[in-house]
């Protein structure tokens, strides 16, 4: 009943601040174990490196995906 008398109150905007800010970190995290993922992968047999633009790219890229799924997710179809 809490979580009830909460949402009837009406400030929302705190709850929304804090679901968007969740989304943020997770996608951050997700996307960090996807670079490190991919960095492992790429240097694993070669003499190549990695290097940091490659990384924050392959970050990049990963974060515009999680925003994806999670606008589809949070937004229907």
């Amino acid at each position: 009943m809490n979580i009830l008398t909460f949402l009837e109150v009406g400030g929302l905007g705190g709850l929304v601040a804090m679901i968007i800010g969740i989304i943020i970190v997770i996608s951050l995290v997700v996307s960090l174990i996807i670079s490190g993922i991919a960095k492992v992968i790429y240097e694993w047999n070669n003499d190549k490196k990695f290097t940091q633009k490659q990384f924050w790219q392959t970050m990049l890229i990963s974060l515009l995906i999680c925003g994806l799924i999670s606008g589809f997710v949070c937004g229907g179809m």
